[in-house]
C-alpha cells in the first residue's frame, strides 16, 4: 500500500469532462457537500486534515486530485488545462455525484479556479471559500508580459512558460523539490531582502541553491512527505505547470 493510501479514505473514480478523476469522499451523502480544491504542487491529500474534521462533524466532503495531478488523468496539450476545462471538471464531479450545488473551498490554484465558478457556472455554486488567492479580475494586459516586465525571466510563472524547462528541474529530484516547497515561511526580513539581491519569486534558482539536508523548517512528517514524493515521481509536474501556461 502506498504512503498516500495509508493516510486517506479509499480512492474513488469518476468519468467527468473527458477525463478520469480520482477523488476522496467522507461523511454521509446528505446536505450540501464541500468540495476541496488543491493548489500547486499539491494533491487531494493536502486536504487530509480537513477531510478528517468534516467526517468527525458529520459533514459530506470531497477532495479530488485535479486535472494533471495524482491519480487523475493528465491529458497532453497545454490547451487542455484552461479555465473552461478546470471548472468543467468540478461541475462534472457534481453531475457524477448527482448534486445540484456545492460549497467550493480552494487553496492557491484551487482558489483561482473556485473564484471563477460563480462566473462560469453560477447555478452550481452554494458558496466559495478562497484561501491564499483572492478573486482577480482579468488584467488589461497579458499577465505573463506584466510579470516579465516587473520580475524578469526568472520569476517562477514566467519560467514555467518555457516548454520542458521547469518540468525537468522540478522532476530531477522530487524529494528535494517537495522538501523545498513544504517548508515553514521565511522570516519577514529574509523574504523582503533575499540574499545578493535575488528575487523571492525565482524558484528555479532558489531550488537549485537550496540544501535539502536543511530540515529545520519542514512541515511534513516522513509519511506525509513520502505520499507527495511517490505521487509526483509517478505523475511528473507537467500537468500542474500546464495550469500556469494558460495565464495568457
Amino acid at each position: 500500500m502506498s504512503a498516500l493510501a495509508r493516510q486517506m479514505p479509499p480512492v474513488k473514480h469518476a468519468q467527468v469532462n473527458g477525463i478520469d478523476m480520482a477523488y476522496y469522499e467522507v461523511g454521509p451523502r446528505e446536505g450540501v457537500p464541500i468540495i476541496f480544491c488543491h493548489g500547486f504542487p499539491e494533491l487531494a491529500f493536502s486536504w487530509r486534515h480537513q477531510l478528517k474534521a468534516c467526517e468527525a462533524a458529520g459533514r459530506w466532503a470531497i477532495a479530488p486530485d485535479q486535472r494533471g495531478y495524482g491519480l487523475t488523468s493528465r491529458p497532453e496539450g497545454v490547451e487542455n488545462y484552461d479555465m473552461a476545462h478546470l471548472t468543467g471538471d468540478l461541475i462534472g464531479l457534481l453531475d457524477h455525484l448527482g448534486v445540484e450545488k456545492a460549497i467550493f473551498c480552494g487553496h492557491d490554484w484551487g482558489g483561482i479556479v473556485t473564484w471563477q465558478l460563480p462566473l462560469m457556472h453560477p447555478d452550481r455554486v452554494a458558496g466559495i471559500i478562497g484561501l491564499n488567492t483572492p478573486f482577480m479580475r482579468r488584467a488589461p494586459m497579458d499577465p505573463i508580459a506584466g510579470m516579465r516586465a516587473v520580475f524578469g525571466e526568472d520569476m517562477y510563472i514566467v519560467w514555467f512558460q518555457k516548454p520542458g524547462v521547469a518540468d525537468a528541474a522540478l522532476g530531477a529530484d522530487v524529494d528535494k523539490t517537495m522538501r523545498f516547497f513544504m517548508r515553514k515561511p521565511a522570516a519577514v526580513e529574509q523574504a523582503a531582502a533575499p540574499p545578493e539581491g535575488g528575487s523571492t519569486f525565482a524558484f528555479g534558482a532558489a531550488l537549485a541553491a537550496w540544501d535539502k539536508s536543511d530540515t529545520a523548517n519542514q512541515l511534513l512528517s516522513p509519511d506525509e512527505l513520502a505520499a507527495f514524493v511517490e505521487s509526483f515521481e509517478a505523475s511528473s509536474f507537467t500537468g500542474g505547470i500546464n495550469w500556469y501556461r494558460n495565464f495568457t
